[in-house]
């Protein structure tokens, strides 16, 4: 069998292993989970944007939904920003796409990359979600991981969605309504920064509305994932 055949079939029998979608001829570093004080902060107060930087006139709370809106042209990507630095964090959230058809996603262990012209946009690693699906680098690899054939299964448009993400060392695991979806390690641990943790409205020329609530951050937590279904795991 060829190389690349036994890439593919390993792919198909495997498709929540360690992922090696970007470069499948690289072998893949295991960094372990880093060590810190585990603790759950409170990124989202409920009410206000506290804690959180970006372009407010973009982001705004209505009844405990952080709501990431535009009605104009946005030339690059927009991101609300947490004050603080993460690595090793699970996130949990819901979210809802309101309008548009683009996707958002949740950006991390990058940087601010005002060089892009826009102090509130993002170089780094984004799990994207819900019209397209997968991993990608920001301004860096592109594509780095695909999941879309499993995800579309699970994900609902234009309704709410349960996410959680489970970053550790150099893994980021990912579920969705449940269910989960990737399970995948960068194969260049070097790119990952503390850094903080971004919701995407997404460049744009057409209306967008993007819709985020219930978000829970544990700080180094507990090697496991928590909101997967008896039904749902692999």
């Amino acid at each position: 069998m060829s190389f690349r055949r036994e890439c593919v079939a390993a792919g198909l029998i495997a498709l929540l292993s360690v992922g090696r979608s970007w470069s499948q001829e690289k072998e893949v570093p295991v960094v372990p989970p880093r060590e810190g004080k585990r603790e759950v902060v409170e990124i989202f107060n409920g009410k206000d944007l506290h804690g959180w930087v970006g372009h407010f006139k973009y982001w705004s709370v209505k009844d405990g939904v952080i709501i990431g809106k535009n009605t104009a042209e946005i030339p690059v990507s927009t991101y609300l920003l947490t004050e603080k630095s993460y690595s090793d964090f699970r996130l949990t959230f819901d979210f809802k796409l309101a309008e548009s058809e683009m996707h958002s996603g949740i950006a991390m262990w990058g940087r601010v990359a005002s060089e892009q012209n826009d102090p509130a946009t993002y170089a780094g690693h984004l799990v994207m979600f819900p019209s397209d699906h997968g991993f990608y680098d920001l301004y860096g690899r592109t594509g780095i991981h695909q999941n879309n054939e499993i995800a579309k299964t699970v994900s609902k448009q234009y309704d709410w969605n349960s996410y959680e993400i489970l970053a550790q060392g150099n893994r980021i695991r990912f579920v969705i309504n449940g269910k989960p979806v990737s399970d995948w390690r960068e194969p260049e641990p070097e790119r990952i920064k503390a850094a903080p943790i971004g919701l995407q409205l997404h460049s744009n020329t057409v209306p967008q509305e993007v819709q985020f609530k219930n978000l829970k951050l544990e700080t180094f937590p507990e090697d496991k994932l928590l909101t997967v279904r008896a039904d749902a795991a692999q």
